[in-house]
């Protein structure tokens, strides 16, 4: 089996540049662009519940103060996440995860999951993360999309922490290691992570890695890629996969 069995092109945080990231408007944004894979980031909120948030800390993207996981999950999901955007998108909330991984499986859409641990929560979020996921995969709704071809969500993370606490929670779902720039021992990584792919910054790759990689028997994916001249030359390489934010330029079916 190919380890990139999964799509070539997808949507960064949802909706790319199009939309506020890592909410709802943003995967209906990517899908009505065609996109039926997405990469989102996932965090703790203070009473265990993961939601849909890149950063620890509130204020960029989510008006409000203090850090994530000073707030229940009820509390984040009344909290507005896309009037910083544009007013087109005042009130759209922040999302758990449950919200959105049943969002994906309505519409068939498969997930880049990324455990993206608060400070001090590696181990907690990646474990809750990953036993949270293969739980709902058991359910019968889930198992019969499975069978009907759609596929398993990926894990991944830049947390080394996180990631073993996933494997350890659920040794079943597939995991990458992600690093900005690929480190010297990233074999010794991906194997103790149980991990089938790499996923890296597109602009510290070199074309001497990304056939290490691919010679060593792991996917290789990189982010955010947002030039189609870009695009074509990683692929070129031997990169399997890539996210993008300019959905208007590079569309699913760019590969």
């Amino acid at each position: 089996m190919t380890m990139w069995p999964y799509p070539k092109i997808l949507a960064h945080r949802g909706g790319g540049a199009l939309a506020p990231e890592n909410t709802l408007a943003a995967l209906r944004c990517g899908l009505s662009h065609g996109f039926h894979a997405v990469e989102f980031d996932v965090m703790l909120a203070g009473d265990g519940i993961p939601v849909v948030l890149h950063d620890p800390e509130l204020g960029r993207t989510v008006a409000g103060s203090g850090r994530v996981p000073d707030y229940a999950a009820a509390e984040l999901t009344k909290m507005d996440a896309g009037a910083w955007f544009a007013p087109a998108f005042a009130g759209e909330p922040v999302p758990r995860y449950e919200e959105v991984f049943r969002f994906c499986l309505e519409n068939r859409i498969w997930m880049n999951v990324e455990i993206k641990p608060a400070p001090g929560f590696e181990e907690a979020t990646g474990r809750t993360v990953a036993a949270l996921t293969a739980q709902w995969l058991t359910e019968p709704a889930v198992a019969a999309a499975l069978a009907g071809g759609w596929q398993a969500p990926l894990l991944s993370s830049f947390s080394h922490e996180a990631l073993l606490a996933a494997r350890a929670a659920a040794p079943e779902l597939a995991r990458a290691c992600l690093f900005d720039a690929i480190p010297a021992d990233w074999l010794a990584r991906l194997q103790a992570a149980g991990a089938q792919a790499l996923h890296t910054s597109h602009r510290k790759l070199t074309p001497a890695q990304a056939a290490a990689v691919k010679e060593a028997g792991y996917g290789l994916f990189c982010y955010t890629v947002n030039e189609p001249a870009r695009a074509r030359e990683i692929l070129a390489w031997g990169v399997d996969a890539f996210c993008t934010d300019r959905i208007d330029l590079i569309g699913a079916d760019f590969a």
